[in-house]
């Protein structure tokens, strides 16, 4: 018997790409209530850093392993927030853990594109 294990509406059925590009609209979405400015960022997931320089967002140059990375608007582009998945699920065991990583990471790069640090973004910032 061939075919998906559950149907398409259960949370079974999600990828963990997805369950993770949904943790970050969680976050996101906190946020949002709080600084309306985000609705004018795009937040990305990529699986994760590149090494290269090619292209336009942020690159690894540095010896420990990125769990995200600014791109400052420019050339008529929107700012962008970006969260590496892989880096950030082999750090975590399971899904809270891994929410409250993602969140960190989050406010983090939010906080750095803003130019405010991490407790003006997120006043409970660094409790979890």
């Amino acid at each position: 018997m061939r075919g998906p294990i559950a149907p398409p509406q259960v949370p079974l059925a999600a990828s963990r790409a997805e369950v993770f590009a949904d943790l970050v609209q969680d976050s996101v979405d906190r946020l949002e209530r709080r600084w309306p400015q985000l609705a004018d960022i795009d937040f990305l997931v990529l699986e994760v850093p590149r090494l290269d320089g090619r292209g336009d967002g942020p690159v690894w140059e540095d010896e420990a392993v990125p769990l995200g990375g600014i791109v400052p608007a420019r050339d008529g582009r929107r700012a962008r927030v970006v969260v590496y998945r892989r880096p950030v699920e082999i750090r975590t065991k399971g899904r809270d853990e891994r929410a409250a990583l993602v969140h960190e990471v989050v406010v983090e790069q939010v906080a750095e594109l803003l130019g405010l640090t991490p407790d003006t973004v997120d006043p409970r910032y660094g409790e979890d």
